[in-house]
């Protein structure tokens, strides 16, 4: 083995699980996996186990997969009457104001640690209960809390998660006080739940003893997901969609994700102008996110329709288109040359745990954002709306790259500016998170707004384009948090994070 493992994680917790990983041997899959089972074990509100998650991979001397565990629409076998409700609305002012659905009926099937345990099996190098194991070592010995965590409690503890006992014991203090910043927790019945993972599989959360335990409190109380919905699930590996930016061959989340088709229309488009410039960053983003307002996320069928788009955009460029804080993402690549990106979500969180095992659960139903065709509405089997979107990426002369960001719609915009700043400026890679960004959104009735950091170029070519701006000030998290770690042509590697959010980045020697 040896060699050496560049980790972009989350935070402390996560980053320490990836370098035991890359200590005993692991390759980077290994230590992505690793990093994302600890974040989704110990960010509460942030991400849980029992959300979704995509997995781009890049082994050395292979081809770049990706590992699709999303969440999906459950209900298999349930009477119509059953559909449309178990949920409650609830709003509170985290982002200047939230509105979602939670409870039973918002929760979706979960499908990240299977995927977790696929990658593992198929492209690591290190046992399955070693990669689990410092995960449940931190839910039972104690694990600080970060601020984005707390940032979003503060505002979501007692009117999301008040409603389930357990779950407000894990997101405030044991006096129901607000978590702060580097209080220290403890989750022992989670830690016996990984235990159970490390030791008997993926299945213990599925049509294992938690997972039945899930399906019996899910028919109690309205929510949809059904034995059925478990044992039908599976992980899918996709290829992904390839872009060549610069020197870049890239590797994207392919459909039905609606984040890798628009992050692969953008860097397409990126490619084709070369030495790019404020106002093509704000056109290319116009212009695609436009019509994935009015058109994508509004389609029936995610896969065909991003798919349509991809062919469509290839053959005649943007002419060509038809007229959450709640994500995590770690990196890996080692001086073999093996990429590894995962991003994780578990939505704003359902408010509530499967009882007697402290696992918080997805409301991946209940984000209006990501079922824009109403609660519900789509039919048990199909993988869910998903923002999210893991890169991995080689050039010719042996280096390699993973990339992903948090950041709801924002990951794409984010990607795309950080790449092209990389792939097609030449920025080295801090600086490329570093520089300043911008995100084109839209008004009610359709009109763009351009949100940016401070930046006197752009503001210049927001001005120029005769567009409204917002200035948020510097090396805001509202413009993502990305990731990323780097393989060097001659097998140096590095590992990045963003000043924008929590990040933890180290270079471990394997053993």
């Amino acid at each position: 083995m040896g060699g050496r493992v560049a980790i972009a994680a989350t935070g402390p917790v996560s980053l320490a699980a990836g370098r035991e990983v890359a200590l005993a041997g692991g390759n980077a899959v290994d230590v992505a996996v690793a990093a994302a089972m600890a974040a989704m074990s110990t960010e509460p509100g942030i991400v849980s186990l029992a959300g979704g998650a995509f997995i781009s991979a890049w082994p050395a001397g292979g081809d770049p997969v990706v590992i699709d565990g999303n969440v999906q629409m459950p209900g298999r076998g349930l009477p119509v009457d059953r559909f449309g409700g178990g949920v409650e609305e609830v709003s509170f002012g985290y982002g200047g104001g939230v509105t979602l659905f939670g409870g039973h009926g918002s929760v979706a099937t979960p499908g990240s640690v299977t995927a977790c345990e696929l990658a593992v099996e198929e492209l690591g190098t290190v046992p399955w209960a070693d990669v689990v194991a410092p995960a449940a070592r931190a839910c039972r010995e104690g694990y600080p809390v970060g601020s984005a965590a707390t940032r979003y409690l503060t505002f979501s503890a007692h009117p999301l998660f008040g409603r389930d006992p357990e779950a407000l014991a894990i997101v405030t203090r044991s006096d129901g006080s607000p978590l702060e910043p580097g209080d220290v927790c403890t989750n022992h019945l989670l830690a016996e739940v990984l235990d159970l993972v490390g030791r008997d599989g993926a299945s213990v959360l599925s049509t294992g003893e938690v997972g039945r335990a899930m399906v019996a409190d899910m028919e109690a109380h309205g929510g949809l997901v059904t034995h059925r919905d478990f044992a039908e699930y599976t992980p899918l590996v996709r290829p992904p969609v390839r872009r060549a930016v610069g020197e870049w061959d890239l590797a994207v989340n392919p459909p039905p994700s609606v984040g890798g088709p628009m992050l692969a229309v953008m860097l397409g488009e990126i490619g084709r102008r070369g030495d790019w410039h404020w106002p093509d960053i704000i056109e290319i983003q116009r212009a695609v996110l436009s019509y994935r307002r009015s058109v994508h996320d509004v389609s029936p069928d995610l896969d065909a329709a991003g798919h349509e788009l991809l062919l469509s955009v290839d053959r005649h460029g943007l002419a060509g288109l038809p007229t959450s804080a709640s994500t995590a993402n770690v990196s890996a690549v080692d001086s073999d040359g093996t990429a590894c990106t995962i991003t994780v979500s578990s939505g704003y969180g359902a408010g509530i745990t499967v009882p007697g095992t402290g696992m918080l659960l997805n409301n991946a139903l209940g984000e209006p954002e990501l079922n824009r065709l109403g609660l519900h509405k789509v039919a048990p089997g199909i993988r869910l709306a998903s923002n999210m979107a893991p890169t991995t990426g080689r050039t010719r002369d042996g280096r390699v790259l993973a990339i992903g960001s948090p950041g709801a719609d924002r990951i794409t915009t984010a990607l795309m500016q950080v790449l092209g700043q990389g792939c097609l400026h030449g920025a080295d890679l801090a600086h490329a998170i570093e520089a300043p960004r911008l995100h084109v959104s839209f008004d009610a009735d359709g009109t763009p707004v351009v949100d940016h950091e401070s930046d006197d170029a752009i503001a210049d070519a927001v001005r120029g384009l005769g567009l409204r701006g917002t200035d948020h000030g510097r090396h805001q998290m509202f413009f993502g948090g990305v990731g990323a770690a780097f393989r060097h042509a001659d097998g140096v590697v590095e590992a990045a994070g963003d000043p924008r959010r929590e990040a933890a980045v180290e270079v471990v020697s394997r053993a």
